[in-house]
């Protein structure tokens, strides 16, 4: 349903499955790989255990291929629509994804390295590095949701929620 004011705007996603946001229900798997990395990079810098180490790399491939596909759904979202595109948290929203994504190839390049050298210090400084960035993304994607009602289905009438 479209509100009649025109100032108004229909901020709902292009990606969608049965109705539903793809986006924003990918986006929790990068994250969770990429603090996960960050814990097991710190894990290996306190112990020296290679397990540690593996796991880091396993996530931070993990969450490259889940942030990709969040990625592919984000971009559909942000270019099909371009009331979304007018919202200033959308802009830092997908820069700094973007950023944070080039960081974690960046980091899983360092970390395929040998032993120590791999995770201490480049590999962990990319992992907060990355999480940190992610905090920041999320909490725009959260304004652009929370805030301006981007995505949102309001399912006590079955309409999209438009500003």
């Amino acid at each position: 349903m479209r509100d009649a004011n025109p100032s108004s705007a229909n901020l709902s996603s292009a990606a969608v499955i049965a109705g539903h946001p793809v986006h924003p229900a990918l986006v929790p798997f990068p994250i969770a790989f990429f603090v996960g990395a960050l814990v097991t990079d710190l894990a290996y810098w306190r112990t020296a255990d290679m397990m540690w180490a593996d796991f880091s790399i396993w996530l931070i491939t993990a969450g490259l291929i889940m942030g990709a596909f969040a990625a592919i759904a984000g971009v559909i979202d942000f270019l099909g629509n371009r009331h979304i595109r007018r919202l200033s948290p959308a802009w830092a929203h997908a820069l700094g994804n973007i950023v944070a994504l080039g960081l974690a190839l960046l980091n899983a390049f360092v970390h395929s390295r040998d032993a120590y050298t791999s995770v201490v210090p480049e590999g962990l400084l990319l992992s907060a590095l990355v999480v940190i960035i992610l905090a920041f993304t999320a909490r725009m994607g959260r304004a652009m949701v929370y805030r301006h009602g981007a995505g949102m289905v309001d399912y006590r009438h079955g309409v999209e929620v438009v500003e």
